[in-house]
């Protein structure tokens, strides 16, 4: 609660579920969800904040243990909805305080309830330091005793009824000890809250006995029974507090960070003039395509296109509802749903549109929606977006089908920890051994708006976002165990910056990864591809979308090649996860010198993709990942896309048959240095 007045918020009610009367049990109920633990004194809260309170009681029990929930009668959670739906009815409320730090299991209902009432959770403890929130809550004058214990190392004797404040370095020393949470987040201990400097009375416990729950040799359950207790008058200075900094702001005066002087100008683009080429004369987004199904059920859907031209009375969500028609129709046919795409990018006309296509958009998707990266990029007329999106179907007859378990992460609290996905996106889908990210722009996390500070700013703070989410999905992930990353930029000169900041973050997960134990191994980073788009959400300059996987960047195997075709320069490198299990390859077409004469394309396009045939060959034995997508990053002032298109399926069919992957052309207002085309392509 001192968080969310720190961050401007009311308090102006409480609300409590406590144990129901006819069940005989008073004080402990092994809730997944709730302490009831400390329930009798309660009511004592309401006149120490006065404030409002709202009580109800738990009637269900834990039916829907899943990592997601769904509405079910008889489920403990439903008594929360039926408290908070009371208490906004007669309170007006617009927000709810959640205290999770760590528990997906909690704030994954609390979310839902929110969700089905229309009220914003704020989570602003979530997936914080626990050693330095612990220090914080000591020092804003929290007064909490410790009213149960549960865990190795912890002694009803001795410890029930102690302050956080005495317990700290006894707990510091049981977490290194036996990796207890110190703010008990792992249902180690509970607490209650005698006085903190929102309270206007502090409360005193006269007397309270101890209860042995479950009288364990090793870790004993045993709790706090309040026998009475009451409210005593503060002092007319107590009611002030200090919240340490919000840590969502950050600090760019780095001097480490700097482009490299050759890469601070941008190129100066290089006129081409290609021999007999057609001119629009088939828009290079109607056509739909697939990749064929890897071993491991992966497929990739390409060319789902939205049409829309107002002059034929056609509005924009009809459009956006066909298109996704469409895309469902295709599936079926693959025996696919769509609940079984885990990442979509979505390129659209115009940011102006965002709002009418994310309103059908969100109608497509369930409770566990897909991770999305969304842009605007330079379509063709009469066009309002282009999808293509990556589907698992995992196989039941498969002996991995564990492995290959679908985990969603979706967290829509607003905090400190990275920006809500307050939209229909997951920040983070994991199958097996591979993370699909969201795309992340500078979003202050607490207040979700725009970080100010300019560019530099931008791009240290959604890399952060990136990495932060990797790790929420596994603790030791990082940015060096990306695979593929993609950077949209708004603008030409942000491209030394968006590489300058990668390359360094990246030194800094090698530097600690050398200390722990290599000295004389290179990991293996992901491949980075940098673009100029039109526009982002938000107005932001900048968005990072990666693809990593939680293996030993250390044993990956890496390909480069380079070659000259007709005046021009192609560049290949690859990365096969140390797993074999995916890999990644990014193709580079630069024009060297300016041309003499009128160029031709097929050549180049011919050599490209007998590069890609190469670099695919090259995998490891081990390695039976398919190609599934050709992303084609083009200028578009440069190409004619119906040609790049016609072109590039034309070889990729020739050399790849049957494991020809899904053609996506992307025009882009610019790429790097003198690269014309540059293409990204996924193996799993």
């Amino acid at each position: 609660m001192m968080q969310c007045v720190a961050a401007g918020h009311q308090v102006v009610a409480l609300a409590n579920l406590r144990p129901a009367e006819n069940t005989g049990l008073t004080d402990e109920l092994d809730s997944y969800m709730y302490q009831t633990v400390g329930h009798h004194a309660i009511d004592l809260y309401a006149e120490a904040l006065d404030l409002p309170l709202y009580r109800g009681f738990i009637k269900g029990t834990s039916v829907n243990t899943g990592r997601v929930y769904t509405t079910c009668q008889e489920d403990e959670v439903e008594d929360l909805y039926d408290l908070l739906k009371l208490v906004k009815d007669k309170e007006g409320v617009e927000a709810v305080s959640v205290g999770a730090i760590l528990s997906d299991y909690q704030r994954d209902r609390v979310e839902d309830v929110c969700r089905r009432l229309n009220l914003q959770s704020l989570a602003y403890l979530w997936r914080q330091n626990q050693e330095t929130l612990l220090k914080e809550m000591i020092s804003s004058n929290i007064q909490a005793i410790i009213i149960k214990v549960a865990a190795l190392g912890l002694d009803p004797d001795k410890h029930l009824g102690k302050s956080l404040d005495q317990m700290e370095p006894y707990l510091l020393e049981l977490s290194k000890k036996y990796g207890v949470h110190v703010c008990g987040e792992g249902g180690e201990y509970e607490t209650f809250t005698l006085d903190c400097p929102l309270f206007k009375k502090k409360i005193v416990v006269d007397s309270a006995r101890v209860v042995v729950h479950s009288a364990d040799a090793f870790a004993p359950v045993a709790y706090l029974h309040f026998l009475k207790l009451h409210l005593e008058n503060k002092g007319e200075s107590s009611g002030t507090f200090m919240i340490n900094s919000c840590s969502c702001e950050v600090s760019c005066n780095d001097e480490d960070i700097f482009p490299s002087p050759e890469e601070d100008e941008p190129q100066k683009s290089i006129p081409v003039i290609w021999k007999s080429l057609k001119h629009n004369s088939l828009d290079f987004t109607e056509t739909f395509r697939s990749s064929g199904r890897s071993l491991s059920g992966y497929q990739w859907f390409s060319g789902i296109t939205a049409h829309f031209l107002p002059s034929k009375g056609k509005n924009a969500q009809e459009a956006a509802r066909e298109a996704f028609s469409s895309l469902q129709a295709n599936m079926t046919s693959e025996g696919l749903k769509l609940k079984d795409i885990i990442l979509v990018h979505l390129y659209v006309k115009s940011m102006k549109d965002f709002n009418v296509i994310n309103s059908v958009y969100v109608t497509e998707f369930d409770l566990c929606p897909p991770a999305r990266v969304c842009v605007e990029t330079l379509l063709p007329d009469g066009v309002l977006f282009y999808i293509d999106c990556l589907a698992h179907k995992c196989d039941v007859a498969m002996d991995d089908v564990l492995r290959d378990e679908k985990l969603v992460m979706h967290v829509q609290s607003i905090s400190h920890w990275a920006p809500a996905s307050i939209g229909p996106y997951s920040q983070s889908v994991k199958v097996g051994d591979v993370l699909y990210c969201a795309g992340q722009i500078a979003l202050v996390p607490c207040t979700m708006q725009l970080v100010s500070g300019g560019i530099w700013t931008e791009t240290i703070v959604s890399l952060r976002h990136v990495e932060r989410v990797l790790q929420a999905m596994r603790q030791e992930t990082a940015l060096h165990h990306i695979i593929t990353a993609s950077c949209y930029v708004t603008e030409n000169k942000y491209i030394p910056i968006a590489r300058s900041v990668w390359q360094k973050k990246l030194q800094e997960c090698r530097k600690v990864e050398d200390s722990e134990m290599y000295h004389h191994v290179t990991a293996v980073c992901g491949l980075l591809a940098v673009v100029v788009i039109s526009h982002l959400p938000r107005d932001a300059a900048i968005e990072w979308h990666v693809v990593a996987v939680v293996d030993d960047p250390l044993k990956r195997k890496h390909f480069a090649t380079k070659m000259l075709s007709e005046g021009f320069q192609i560049e290949c490198e690859s990365v096969e996860s140390s797993s074999a299990s995916c890999a990644s390859v990014s193709v580079r077409l630069s024009l060297i010198s300016p041309p003499a004469s009128q160029l031709d394309l097929d050549q180049p396009l011919h050599d490209l993709v007998a590069v890609f045939r190469q670099a695919v060959e090259k995998l490891s034995e081990d390695c039976s990942a398919s190609p599934l997508s050709f992303r084609a990053f083009f200028k578009k002032d440069v190409f004619d896309a119906e040609t790049l298109q016609t072109g590039l399926q034309e070889y990729l069919e020739k050399y790849l048959g049957k494991k020809t992957p899904a053609l996506i052309l992307v025009p882009v207002v610019d790429l790097p240095g003198k690269e014309l085309i540059h293409i990204t392509c996924w193996l799993s």
